[in-house]
């Protein structure tokens, strides 16, 4: 364990994705010095769509912002991830990427983070924003730390709208046909622009069939994942496959969409995990987003999930509490979300339970 830290910040988060630049956002508005370690430096999610509430980023950072930084309605992933991220780099929050974090924990007076290159980093508080294989989660729940494999999948994926010979409806839309579930949305184009026949159309086709697959590749080890089923994990006879199921099974313009990206294997089988939690603080270290909590996608609740994370973490640990007792402000962000949270993963696990019923 490295001696001295690299950076010591009044707030250390691990995991700059979204839920931690929301967190830092929330937080920056009571003038706090604020450290993010990301882990990586991929900003890619194939098919990954958000729903965006109206004025969202000035409820975060508490003032307005350039028109477009983030826009509202359904957008892509990378959409919202740049917005989220501009406003960070417009509100002094350092970012560090490529800082994959091996341990955390806390110790009198701070919480601290050491990444696999042996740096150390310190905080007056530590929030855990690093997704459902959280390394925070560890320190909080350590007889129960791991997120588990909700028994399918979602195989996910964008197509351009100017490549398909289709048009498509303005708003999302949720199918159903034999054991598989569809939702299909349009997305806007990679600029921001809305403008129809310039849009992306993605998808998330819900699959309790091939599960085995995800075992063979090692994306599901036991009960726990691992990683995404990427196309190069995928032999020929499986895109043949999920081509005839989706002629199949899926109408004009969605088969359409998903066609076409089988055609140029771009898609990715996201193994669904659920986490139902127990705690969402230990002492000077609190838990955010998918590292607190993770339901099912079917619920679509997610991201906002998150945001309300950040923003009940910002109203309990504002200055004057980080100053007297942190530990304190953190019990009370703890009492307000954590009855919520666990109400919405029991329901997104009934989802879940369902629909693998329904599937065989």
């Amino acid at each position: 364990m490295s001696s001295s830290p690299e950076r010591v910040s009044d707030i250390l988060i691990v995991g700059g994705s979204l839920a931690g630049l929301m967190t830092g956002l929330a937080l920056s508005q009571h003038g706090f010095s604020i450290t993010l370690l990301e882990r990586s430096t991929d900003t890619d999610r194939t098919g990954a769509a958000l729903q965006v509430g109206y004025g969202l980023l000035e409820q975060l950072t508490g003032r307005r912002h350039a028109p477009g930084m983030l826009a509202t309605g359904v957008q892509a992933w990378q959409s919202v991830y740049r917005g989220l991220r501009a406003a960070a780099d417009e509100a002094g929050i350092l970012v560090l990427q490529n800082a994959r974090v091996k341990t955390a924990g806390q110790e009198e007076g701070h919480g601290w983070a050491i990444t696999s290159d042996s740096r150390r980093f310190e905080g007056a508080v530590l929030v855990g924003a690093d997704g459902y294989q959280s390394v925070v989660r560890r320190h909080i729940s350590p007889e129960r730390p791991d997120a588990v494999f909700a028994d399918y999948l979602a195989w996910v994926g964008f197509a351009e709208e100017a490549a398909l010979s289709v048009r498509y409806p303005p708003n999302l839309e949720f199918l159903d046909s034999g054991p598989y579930v569809l939702l299909g949305f349009p997305l806007t184009a990679a600029d921001g622009s809305p403008e129809r026949g310039r849009r992306r159309v993605g998808w998330g086709w819900y699959d309790a069939g091939h599960n085995a697959i995800l075992r063979k590749t090692g994306a599901v080890d036991g009960n726990l994942v691992r990683h995404s089923l990427r196309a190069n994990d995928m032999p020929d006879e499986l895109f043949e496959e999920l081509a005839e199921l989706a002629r199949l099974h899926w109408p004009s313009p969605w088969r359409d969409a998903i066609l076409e990206c089988i055609a140029r294997k771009a898609l990715l089988g996201t193994p669904v995990v659920e986490y139902f939690p127990d705690r969402l603080v230990s002492g000077r270290v609190c838990l955010v987003g998918d590292a607190a909590h993770v339901c099912t996608p079917m619920t679509g609740n997610g991201f906002a999930t998150a945001a309300d994370d950040a923003l009940t973490l910002a109203r309990f640990l504002n200055a004057a509490a980080l100053q007297a007792d942190p530990s304190a402000a953190l019990k009370l962000y703890e009492a307000s979300r954590l009855p919520d949270v666990r109400r919405l993963v029991r329901s997104g696990q009934q989802v879940s339970q369902n629909f693998v019923r329904s599937a065989r």
